[in-house]
């Protein structure tokens, strides 16, 4: 803080001399829209000279405002994109596009947070998926998964088979389940995207450096039709023969919503679905990466992407209060509430979930097994 101020966490009992008006701007998302209401107070409470002005957009729109806001120089602090970084073009891609959040960075409208000291919080992974040219322009704030599938554990109890670990004994305790009457998987197939999702742990297994893949089918050095890709879209079918019939009809709220009923084993599907679970399965559950390769040990990574992150505009008039509002949202304690607010897997180390899918994402996660997945590079 270059202006001297005593600068504190939002809840602490401190106050500082910052003066002015901070503009934040989120997006459309109930949960995280109180949480980001109550810091706001909290952290007028610490800073009594500052007023937080924050509007709210659907997620669609925010590029376009963010644009439009950025270069009329009337935004702060900014959710710079919903999805957080995606990866930057890279030297293979020849003539292909640039994410308009790499635009603004070139325009010279993001700032460069390299320097502040309370990045030192976040994972050094999450950091370094919002650098680009070196430079730090965004806080990724939370992690979506998509490429695991729940777990009934009630039901492989009572027809006594282990969590899969292989493909092999995958289709083997879908054997197991469905000849004791059970289900073995549905997916939300009315709307088609949920059965992608589905099989984005498949491709994750057989292909766990997707950066590599990516770039190898950009160049021609991979096809989907080698022997590699064959075997990849011979699980695919297997995969989609193993979904129950009822799947067609399904879609993808209502499949979450269909699992929760407890004659199915797995729930193919991304974490976003953990809340719907969390307060209606009546049986015990888990999530795993999912686990498409033979091999154990290719069936550990979590592919998924950054949801939301955080940015100051290069010319805010407020610097300093745009810096200490990211440094006090930051601070352990209220970044951990934050993160179960919005259910978001945390970008913060010390950062747990409270329920069932922090449980079972944490150990991974504190391993730094997650990563981002095919179509984010792609």
């Amino acid at each position: 803080d270059e202006s001297g101020s005593d600068t504190t966490t939002a809840e602490g009992s401190e106050t500082s001399d910052l003066e002015g008006t901070l503009r934040v701007l989120i997006h459309q998302n109930p949960p995280g829209v109180e949480f980001m209401e109550n810091f706001n107070s909290e952290f007028e409470a610490a800073n009594p000279g500052v007023t937080v002005d924050m509007s709210v957009v659907n997620a669609d729109d925010i590029p376009t405002v963010n644009q439009t806001r950025l270069n009329a120089g009337d935004i702060d602090v900014t959710t710079i994109s919903v999805t957080g970084f995606a990866n930057p073009v890279q030297p293979y891609m020849e003539g292909a596009d640039t994410p308009y959040w790499q635009q603004l960075i070139e325009a010279g409208l993001l700032m460069d947070l390299s320097d502040e000291p309370y990045l030192a919080n976040y994972d050094e992974a999450a950091i370094a998926d919002g650098t680009f040219d070196d430079g730090v322009y965004s806080i990724n704030l939370g992690r979506t998964i998509y490429s695991g599938t729940f777990v009934n554990l009630d039901i492989l109890g009572e027809v006594g088979v282990e969590v899969p670990t292989t493909w092999e004994e995958y289709i083997a305790a879908c054997d197991a389940v469905e000849e004791a009457g059970y289900k073995c998987m549905v997916a939300g197939a009315q709307d088609g995207w949920p059965v992608f999702v589905g099989t984005y742990g498949l491709l994750g297994a057989l292909y766990p450096d997707q950066q590599s893949l990516v770039e190898g089918l950009w160049t021609g050095e991979a096809a989907w039709n080698d022997e590699q890709g064959s075997e990849l879209f011979a699980r695919y079918e297997t995969f989609s023969a193993r979904l129950d019939a009822e799947s067609a009809g399904l879609t993808g709220d209502s499949a979450a919503q269909r699992y929760v009923a407890g004659d199915i084993a797995f729930g193919p599907s991304g974490a976003w679905n953990a809340g719907v679970i969390e307060d209606g399965a009546a049986f015990e559950w888990t999530y795993i990466p999912f686990p498409g390769s033979s091999d154990a040990a290719d069936n550990q990574t979590l592919f998924g992407k950054y949801d939301m992150a955080f940015a100051i505009a290069a010319e805010t008039p407020v610097p300093d209060i745009a810096s200490a509002y990211l440094a006090a949202f930051s601070e352990p304690e209220n970044y951990n509430a934050f993160a179960n607010a919005t259910n978001y897997l945390p970008t913060q180390p010390t950062a747990e979930l409270d329920n069932t899918l922090g449980a079972a994402t944490a150990p991974l996660l504190q391993e730094g097994a997650f990563t981002v997945g095919f179509e984010q590079w792609w």
